[in-house]
């Protein structure tokens, strides 16, 4: 007998958390994002032929690459790097150490 719709769905999200290039699995991210950052996320993965994902991806592990290069793996700080707790906030507070930004204001200026 076929399968449905759902059942075909419920076994594809039972197999993510072990999916992946190196078997750790996946996880679901859903964000909401400015429409700017939207067209030029399209934009540059069309440019490189790269799926959004991929671009995402390699751009998270790129900047902490980059984060961990000027960190020793024996301080203080980068104990703190990997036991910090996650943060979840909806207000306009910029990133700790994260490089600057134009703001909405100057932009219009």
């Amino acid at each position: 007998m076929a399968k449905t719709a759902a059942q075909r769905q419920a076994e594809y999200r039972a197999r993510r958390p072990h999916s992946g290039s190196d078997d750790n699995g996946q996880r679901r991210l859903n964000a909401w994002i400015d429409t700017r950052a939207f067209l030029a996320l399209a934009r540059v993965a069309r440019r490189y032929a790269v799926t959004k994902q991929e671009l995402i991806e390699k751009l998270i592990i790129a900047e902490e690459e980059r984060v961990l290069a000027g960190i020793d793996c024996d301080s203080a700080q980068w104990q703190e790097y990997f036991d910090s707790p996650l943060l979840r906030s909806n207000d306009e507070r910029q990133l700790r150490d994260y490089p600057p930004t134009t703001t909405k204001e100057q932009r219009q200026i």
